[in-house]
């Protein structure tokens, strides 16, 4: 097969490890995608680690200084002017708008989806002690643990994976809750860890997925289209359907699951008050086949998304 042309395809990037790991994946699939060796991926995918504002206020949560949008923020303006060709982000840090002009132009093979439960002291959030700790920034996480827990004393844990690790490790809490995907693309299998039940607790929408975000007129680039994973495309796209339909933010409490066998896509959605007190859960299936099987899949997120915020109301904005 002939080597497709070989353009400068600079790839925007957060610097974390996790983010770098993600980054030099897709690196090596779009090297394989314009016929060049991975050895020399470098050479046509440069890696361009740009720094967020996620990234670097991590003293307070998202919903009070502007949303999942400040760990694309400036990756998404660097793409909008050109200095980089496509982004790879985490999806589930993904706002349900993009900005104008850019567009998600490909998803990679999803990981785990999964959250993970991580503790020294239990095997799950039920074996926690009464009025145990614990860590994380994630309305979601907290919501659902309150649900089964309303004991348990939530603390506010953000940075990277080490980062949360490391104050596990030095008592600031006795468990964590972090997506499982990290854990498998850090190689962090020695952790004491349990993978949560994704029906019982609906990760956050795309979790575990990549997205490559690119301009809107290089989405049917063949580089962008040789990247996508077809079952993974249609499982978030059922779940960022929900996403859009409960117009969710980090100031909403949602959770988001889909499945495919075969041609038939199953997805059950939830949002939940953020004390966790109240939870509003919708599960529905459709067909996914043939070229407007991405439309179905997004219509039955919709569809169940609207169906929890109408039942859910006012009471699931914190």
């Amino acid at each position: 097969m002939p080597a497709l042309s070989q353009p400068l395809l600079p790839i925007g990037t957060r610097g974390s490890k996790l983010a770098l790991v993600q980054a030099r994946s897709v690196q090596r699939s779009i090297a394989a995608a314009l016929g060049v060796d991975p050895a020399d991926a470098e050479r046509v995918a440069p890696l361009v680690v740009i720094s967020t504002t996620g990234d670097r206020v991590l003293d307070r949560r998202l919903l009070e200084i502007g949303g999942k949008g400040l760990f694309t923020k400036e990756i998404e303006e660097a793409l909008a002017d050109g200095r980089i060709a496509c982004a790879v982000h985490s999806l589930k840090d993904m706002p349900a708008e993009l900005p104008p002009g850019l567009a998600i132009g490909a998803i990679p093979e999803r990981e785990d989806p999964r959250d993970v439960f991580v503790s020294r002291h239990a095997a799950s959030v039920g074996e926690l002690p009464p009025g145990a700790r614990l860590g994380t920034a994630s309305l979601r996480r907290q919501a659902q643990a309150l649900h089964r827990r309303p004991d348990l004393k939530v603390v506010h844990l953000r940075g990277n994976v080490d980062t949360r690790l490391a104050k596990l490790d030095a008592g600031e809490a006795d468990a964590i809750i972090q997506a499982f995907a990290a854990h498998r693309r850090l190689a962090l299998g020695g952790l004491p860890a349990t993978p949560i039940d994704p029906v019982e607790h609906p990760p956050a929408p795309g979790q575990g997925a990549l997205a490559i975000e690119v301009r809107a007129e290089d989405a049917d680039a063949p580089w962008v289209t040789a990247l996508t994973h077809l079952p993974s495309l249609l499982t978030v796209a059922a779940e960022r359907g929900a996403l859009a339909a409960l117009e969710g933010s980090c100031k909403t409490a949602i959770g988001a699951y889909a499945t495919l066998s075969d041609s038939d896509l199953s997805l059950v959605v939830e949002a939940l008050t953020p004390d966790g007190a109240r939870r509003f859960r919708q599960v529905g299936e459709t067909r996914v086949a043939g070229a407007g099987g991405e439309a179905a899949a997004r219509a039955l997120g919709a569809r169940l998304g609207e169906a929890v915020r109408e039942e859910g109301g006012a009471a699931l904005i914190l």
